[in-house]
């Protein structure tokens, strides 16, 4: 089927809050994509930092056609070898601590980790919940009340749940905000759909002492930058700032929807039997692909390669001399291209007509985010293309 078939078809039978998506893709293969007309394009996405492996990497597929073969579903009412060892494969990564919830997603992993600080608050007289400005935690009633994104938050509100913004990445305020009635404090280590925004150094680790002193719970959302994204299986590890909670999703499963969520220390014995349930977390089949996306990116370097190659891109954007381009932010595979004005949709349009698929997540931002297996040559030829790009970005908006 053609692709303005497919998005005529798409327009008439789905609900409108996504539009009508401007490409249709029919298959994939390392980090290209083609669309349903034919069309390649280099993949700087990755399904929104999801498909961690590329497309049909052979150790996805063979994981994923065996399990379901063999036992593709069991509900939470019996347990089955590979969400176990899944599990214990999240516990050896974290030194061997914690204890998991496997979800869905990671708004769901989040909707977890809300319903345990507001377990432990219960229990400890504490009453609020504290998390940053213009960050996002998901879209599901619980996780929006912990986003600060006002445009997503506000037309479903009130939320019934005390959550009160900080600015991100300023300590004092932090500081300030949480206290001996805070129960937890929910950050991201870069927040991905602000764009890429990371904080000051030694930010996290500030976090880290502002709970210790206060006994708040601090929640670390990667859902984005876990899973090798920044160089490291976790982004808290670049400031050794452990926190007493951990939401996973996205890469996890390399395209099949799984998130977790892990309880570090005593905090993973905060819920007790029945308070909590998925009926299709922990699902055979998703965490048999989440072993096998772990297995791979050990097995062929990819935390190395996400350093590496995410410094040939940022050095290559950097590189770039265009009145449109402002610089580079973020750590590894998981940058913004940052603009010096609301050109970003302008710029996805032209670097979608030269063949890259980029993500305009802000305004004034373009989101790259591409499969850990990106060469360095791949990077380049992004990189070289990117003056043409913002180019026809900028002669678009003449137009306009």
């Amino acid at each position: 089927m053609r692709g303005d078939e497919l998005r005529s078809r798409y327009a008439a039978a789905f609900m409108p809050n996504y539009g009508v998506p401007p490409v249709a893709l029919a298959r994939g293969e390392g980090c290209r994509v083609w669309d349903a007309d034919g069309r390649a394009y280099l993949d700087l996405i990755a399904g929104i930092a999801v498909s961690s492996l590329g497309h049909g990497h052979p150790a996805l597929i063979e994981a994923v056609s065996a399990q379901a073969a063999a036992l593709a579903h069991t509900s939470n009412l019996f347990l089955h070898e590979p969400e176990v060892l899944l599990a214990e494969r999240l516990r050896e990564l974290l030194d061997g601590d914690g204890r998991v919830f496997l979800a869905n997603s990671g708004t769901e992993a989040n909707e977890c980790a809300l319903k345990l600080a507001i377990k432990y608050g219960r229990a400890n007289g504490r009453s609020h919940i504290v998390a940053a400005e213009n960050s996002f935690h998901g879209r599901t009633l619980g996780a929006l009340a912990l986003t600060g994104k006002q445009a997503i938050r506000e037309p479903f509100g009130p939320y019934g749940i005390d959550v009160r913004f900080v600015p991100y990445g300023d300590a004092d305020a932090l500081a300030a905000a949480v206290d001996e009635h805070c129960a937890a404090v929910f950050l991201e280590p870069t927040q991905g759909e602000a764009g890429v925004v990371p904080p000051p150094d030694g930010y996290f680790a500030a976090v880290r002492r502002i709970c210790d002193a206060t006994g708040a719970l601090f929640v670390a959302d990667e859902i984005q930058s876990a899973i090798g994204r920044t160089g490291a299986w976790f982004a808290w590890r670049h400031e050794n700032a452990r926190p007493d909670v951990l939401t996973l999703a996205k890469g996890l499963g390399g395209g099949l929807p799984i998130g977790a969520c892990v309880a570090l220390g005593e905090h993973g014995e905060i819920f007790a039997k029945g308070d909590h349930g998925s009926t299709f977390g922990g699902n055979p089949v998703n965490a048999a692909a989440a072993l096998a996306v772990l297995a791979t990116i050990e097995k062929e370097g990819l935390l190395g390669n996400a350093a590496q190659v995410g410094e040939v891109l940022a050095a290559g954007i950097a590189a770039v001399d265009h009145p449109l381009l402002a610089g580079v932010r973020g750590r590894g595979l998981w940058r913004a291209a940052v603009l010096t004005g609301p050109h970003a949709p302008a710029a996805e349009a032209a670097a979608r007509d030269a063949g890259f698929l980029v993500n305009a997540v802000q305004p004034d931002a373009l989101r790259l985010a591409p499969p850990l297996i990106l060469t360095a040559a791949e990077a380049e030829s992004f990189t070289g293309a990117l003056p043409s790009i913002l180019d026809a970005a900028a002669a678009a908006a003449k137009e306009s």
